[in-house]
């Protein structure tokens, strides 16, 4: 038991200076991490039975969509944040459908979803889009 409280610890230490270090583009990977691990723990709470651990799973994915969804600036975003935020809205019914008819398809079908918008949000890392600095000869 012992042990298992000092990796949590650990585990949370890490996260939590992750997070203090991050830059916002960077929070925002974190956050679709966070998603997509807490529908795979869902899946894995649900072929096992654990159907306590399965909704406080499901109900981590909703509330990190939720804080996905609060981020976009329909302003400036256009026709890319309401498009976002139209999948965030399918995403959440999806997964009220899931915890209630314990289907883990739903869950396999809104991790490919969130992997393939955390991929294309890490292809547009602020640091490979700045011009590379050159550096003085002479």
């Amino acid at each position: 038991m012992y042990s298992r409280n000092l990796a949590s610890q650990y585990k949370q230490t890490g996260v939590t200076s992750a997070v203090l270090d991050a830059d916002p583009h960077k929070l925002i990977s974190l956050l679709f991490a966070g998603v997509r691990e807490r529908l795979k723990l869902a899946a894995a709470c649900m072929q096992s039975g654990n159907i306590a651990r399965k909704g406080e799973a499901i109900s981590q994915a909703s509330l990190i969509i939720g804080n996905l969804d609060g981020t976009l600036d329909h302003q400036a975003g256009g026709e890319i944040a309401a498009n976002l935020g139209a999948l965030y809205e399918y995403a959440q019914r999806r997964l009220v459908e899931a915890n209630v008819g314990n289907d883990v398809s739903i869950l396999v079908e809104i991790d490919g979803l969130f992997g393939d918008i955390e991929s294309a949000w890490n292809a547009i890392s602020p640091q490979a889009a700045a011009p590379q600095k050159l550096e003085a000869v002479g």
